[in-house]
């Protein structure tokens, strides 16, 4: 299949190019490309032992897509390089080749890729096919996927093909197709109302053999979903339901029990007034193309966060990991623009944010050992309507956005948190919590957070962050300056430093300087930076892998064209 895609290609390009010279075939190559590396440093003061130190003192990675567009097909491909990954990068990226091709035709109602794509079905509670370039995650289908509108406000799509798993493929086969139906194209009525309308419905299948030789695990999976959307004027209802058949492995322990999850959004936004309020319960909606997989390796599915997302660096250190195997909670985030030329707006309006998002255990009634064997195969039962008893993680939030004048404006917050590390940095099940309550490793912080940028002349700006995290858990209570530098539109000077003052190991103590130099020219940008980088998770989306300490020079390019 490999060779037969890169042929085509190859002859699609040539056939391009030369009929480039007449106007009515011409076609369009575009792409872009990234390089990244760092040269590691030994230093004890992070790394005592030397247990994160690699052995290859260079590490470095890069990639270049490249896709070409003629009329009615495009096709295109990307190449990637590990030579070795970096230190926090899943160590299954070791090597080079071409990682991603694809042929695709688009014509009129119908859409047909060959090769790999990305593709997802509603919100991806039963499939997301995505890439996070950040996190080292990429689970890229490679297969068939056909998208059709076959009749006015009716879009089809169907999949066929195996999950990427790094530089081979996924074990298990994915098949699946989404149906979305727009109401207020087949009905006039509501569209003159004011209403969109929109309902869909999935089902995906994964098969995977069965070769273990003390359980009888099942070797077809299915999985289905439906969802609505609903906006009139200032209102929006979103919601979708997914179940899933009973699928043991490696995440739940191997239970016999169906899972299910629903994630439902209301938002207003009206006269400078905007609030959103969500909800999400899933149980057991682990879901991977390899029943024995682990980390973020081959996941079909997608568990959109229920809590806020934050870029600062102290926050960032202990962001929410959504809990596949179960979790329920919620966010409410309000705000309001002050208008101009009021009291609080004053001359340029005045932007209050409030947030709150917790997430906490579901109820699980776990099945004892010496029950029949076919209860233990369930594993537990969970009463929907009974809320769990370990709390995950809670955050409040306040923010305030004010421009003063016309060369300056800031940022003022505040952050109450609360995080589980047993159950997000350790992994600690339910079960083993609800046994021994008092062992769990908790923490609780205060953040404050003030953002300033100043106009110093044209084209001249200073950006400075002062941040401050207080506690008496974990690491301890941390503080944090940054000054950023900016002469548009091509140079970027920044230095930080985070001093973790509060560590109650006295040698830990440390400050963790950061200095960076940004260059950027049209489509190209070149960084180079030299400081340390201090333990922690890294998280987009829910989504975290562990980010070791190290110190050193580290480099990035990137350009398209």
């Amino acid at each position: 299949m490999k060779r037969i895609l890169l042929t085509s290609l190859y002859l699609f390009l040539g056939t391009s190019v030369y009929a480039q010279g007449q106007q009515s075939f011409g076609g369009q190559l575009h792409g872009n490309f990234q390089l990244d590396g760092q040269w590691y440093l030994r230093d004890e003061g992070i790394d005592p032992s030397g247990e994160f130190y690699p052995d290859e003192r260079f590490l470095g990675q890069g990639y270049a897509n490249f896709i070409y567009n003629q009329g009615d097909f495009s096709g295109g491909l990307r190449y990637e390089n590990y030579q070795n990954v970096m230190l926090g990068f899943p160590e299954g990226y070791r090597g080079e080749g071409i990682t991603y091709r694809f042929l695709r035709f688009k014509q009129d109602n119908l859409d047909i890729t060959v090769g790999n794509f990305y593709e997802q079905f509603g919100s991806g509670m039963i499939f997301r096919s995505y890439e996070e370039r950040g996190l080292g995650y990429d689970n890229a289908m490679d297969g068939v996927r056909i998208k059709a509108n076959p009749v006015k406000g009716l879009y089809i799509k169907g999949i066929l093909g195996r999950q990427r798993f790094y530089f081979e493929k996924s074990p298990g086969l994915v098949r699946g197709i989404d149906a979305e139906y727009n109401l207020t194209e087949f009905l006039p009525r509501l569209d003159s109302a004011g209403y969109r309308w929109n309902i869909g419905g999935s089902y995906l299948s994964k098969y995977q053999r069965s070769n273990d030789p003390f359980l009888i695990l099942p070797e077809n999976v299915a999985a289905a979903g439906v969802r609505t959307q609903i906006t009139k004027g200032a209102w929006a209802f979103q919601a979708e339901y997914a179940f899933k058949a009973n699928d043991p492995g490696a995440d739940n322990g191997y239970i016999y029990k169906n899972g299910n999850g629903i994630i439902a959004n209301l938002s207003y936004s009206k006269n400078g007034l905007g609030i959103i309020a969500g909800f999400k319960r899933i149980d057991n909606m682990s879901f991977r193309s390899d029943r024995n997989g682990s980390t973020i390796d081959m996941l079909v599915n997608y568990l959109s966060p229920t809590t806020q997302v934050h870029t600062y660096a102290l926050p960032a250190l202990y962001q929410y990991a959504t809990q596949i195997n179960g979790e329920e909670g919620g966010q409410v985030e309000a705000n309001y623009k002050f208008k101009r030329k009021t009291k609080i707006g004053g001359k340029y309006g005045t932007l209050l944010t409030a947030n709150y998002s917790v997430a906490q255990s579901i109820d699980k009634d776990f099945v004892d050992d010496s029950n029949d064997t076919l209860k233990v195969l369930q594993g537990y039962y969970s009463d929907p309507m009974r809320r769990g008893q370990i709390p995950y993680f809670h955050d409040f939030n306040v923010k305030i956005t004010k421009k003063l004048n016309k060369n300056f404006k800031f940022n003022l917050s505040y952050l109450n948190l609360f995080y589980n590390r047993s159950v997000l940095e350790d992994g600690l099940g339910d079960e083993a919590i609800l046994n021994n309550p008092d062992n769990q490793k908790l923490l609780g912080a205060d953040i404050f957070i003030f953002e300033s940028l100043i106009k110093l002349k044209s084209k001249h700006y200073l950006r400075t962050e002062t941040q401050l995290l207080t506690t008496k858990d974990d690491r301890g209570s941390m503080a944090m300056m940054l000054a950023e530098y900016s002469i548009a539109p091509h140079w970027f000077f920044s230095i930080q430093d985070i001093y973790n003052y509060g560590n109650p190991v006295i040698d830990q103590r440390l400050h963790y300087p950061l200095a960076s130099v940004i260059y950027t020219e049209g489509t190209s940008r070149f960084q180079i930076s030299y400081g340390r980088q201090q333990r922690g998770i890294f998280c987009v989306g829910g989504v975290c892998r562990v980010v070791p300490p190290s110190n050193g020079v580290s480099f990035s390019l990137t350009s398209s064209f």
